[in-house]
């Protein structure tokens, strides 16, 4: 896959890589039983790639507007630490977590879709946007994947930093 020049300049500098869920790591739609419970998709390449990340020493995080057991499960089964959720400033929380890390919030990426991300993206190294994401967010983005939210946006985004920081060694 072929990503700009600029922007694997840009992704060759992340260090931590944050992922809005629903819209960007599931397809946005909020699914309920008649008992009640909640059902969310994720997508399995999109852990596989959070995995191969992290086995290149790239931070993972999720930080998510809404709690969801869901969520908890898989970020469970994926090994990943930093989990946010019920966040309503996502910045304070990315600010918080780089601080712990020792990194500049220019050394993250974030990908997002929606208004609630926004402020994320004005402050991140690197801003990724989902195509099904709202227009205003987007235009905030320094790139746009080509997979919709749900559809495998995380492994496009791991392949494009891996690219960006040559390690990427499945062509």
């Amino acid at each position: 896959m072929d990503f700009p020049d600029q922007v694997l300049e840009k992704a060759a500098r992340i260090r931590l890589v944050s992922f809005d869920v629903d819209g960007v790591l599931t397809d946005g739609k909020l699914y309920y039983t008649d008992q009640g419970a909640e059902i969310k998709a994720f997508n399995v390449q999109d852990g596989s790639a959070l995995k191969l990340l992290e086995r290149h020493g790239l931070q993972i995080a999720v930080i998510t507007g809404r709690d969801s057991p869901m969520v908890t499960r898989r970020a469970s089964e994926l090994g990943i630490h930093h989990v946010y959720q019920g966040v309503e400033d996502k910045t304070e929380t990315l600010d918080r977590l780089c601080f712990d890390l020792g990194l500049k919030p220019a050394e993250a990426a974030h990908v997002g879709d929606d208004l609630p991300d926004l402020a994320l993206f004005q402050k991140v190294g690197l801003a990724i946007g989902v195509p099904n994401g709202h227009p205003t967010a987007l235009a905030s983005t320094d790139y746009v994947t080509r997979l919709t939210g749900g559809q495998g946006v995380a492994r496009e985004v791991g392949e494009l930093i891996l690219r960006a920081r040559g390690l990427w060694a499945y062509d």
